[in-house]
């Protein structure tokens, strides 16, 4: 008999794709959870069983997550304000064993530890939570998205100046896509064991090797400058961000300082039988999303 397979956030970029991958796999029976399921009606009319799960109503989980055997919990947006989201994933971890959840799976970040950082803590707790469970589990660490520099990089190629707090130090991102293939991998295993995957690319890449890549696809000069921690928040504050978004931007630029996003690991591979896309490779895919805009 096939698992009954259940995504949450089923709406969001990472939810939609994994769901999509599974539909496209035939990985057993797919359930696809969302605040409002309205908006992934097209994943019903693809052969997705859709379901209401609103993690601002944690009542709803346990109806939601019935009959499920796997369960992939995709951590919520849910940053601005301090403790919302690890209550969020605290009570849908209640819920999935209140269900009867055999198996979670969640997407945790790469290195996570108690920390100021609301992205770095709530990772570390909300994998306590799964581990004080009864269920089994497999936590996916992703590296941080490659496609961020989607957003960050033409404005700086506009300028011609990046700055970041990194100290130059290694990155290894990875493409939402990888992940979604990882995630739809591990979720459809027949894997109950306990397991923690570091979900990253092939290598570490730098702020500046970062900027002459892009200088080579566009042309355009783009110098890196090293900034304190103190001014890249300031420069941000600045600029309108709320508090909690500026720490937890920021410190995703110190723990590359510090090194902790510098992990390789062959999961990727390991799970979904294909090379992690490199840095290169993806801006070389999307080189005309990197052009300045105006």
């Amino acid at each position: 008999m096939s698992n009954r397979l259940l995504v949450t956030g089923a709406n969001g970029h990472l939810g939609r794709r994994v769901v999509e991958i599974l539909l496209q796999k035939k990985a057993g029976t797919v359930v696809a959870a969302s605040r409002d399921p309205a908006k992934i009606a097209d994943l019903a009319a693809k052969g997705a069983e859709v379901r209401a799960a609103d993690f601002g109503k944690p009542e709803s989980l346990r109806a939601a997550f019935a009959g499920i055997d796997r369960l992939l919990l995709i951590s919520t947006d849910a940053i601005i304000v301090p403790g919302q989201r690890l209550g969020q994933h605290r009570a849908a971890v209640a819920a999935a064993e209140a269900a009867g959840v055999k198996h979670i799976l969640y997407t945790s970040v790469v290195s996570p530890f108690p920390s100021d950082s609301i992205i770095e803590n709530d990772h570390f707790w909300t994998e306590q939570a799964i581990f004080g469970s009864s269920m089994s589990w497999t936590i996916l660490r992703h590296a941080l998205y490659t496609d961020n520099l989607l957003n960050s990089l033409p404005n700086a190629l506009a300028s011609g100046t990046w700055a970041t707090a990194t100290d130059n130090k290694g990155r290894n991102s990875v493409t939402r896509e990888d992940c979604a293939k990882a995630d739809a991998a591990a979720l459809a295993a027949s894997d109950f064991s306990k397991r923690i995957y570091d979900i990253t690319g092939p290598a570490p890449v730098t702020a500046e090797e970062v900027a002459r890549m892009a200088t080579e696809l566009t042309g355009k000069p783009l110098k890196h400058v090293s900034i304190t921690k103190e001014q890249l928040a300031e420069g941000m504050k600045s600029a309108g961000l709320p508090p909690t978004l500026i720490g937890a931007l920021v410190g995703f630029d110190v723990a590359t300082a510090r090194g902790y996003h510098a992990t390789v690991s062959p999961a990727v591979q390991d799970l979904t039988g294909s090379a992690p896309t490199s840095v290169r490779d993806f801006l070389t895919a999307n080189k005309a999303a990197l052009m300045p805009k105006g």
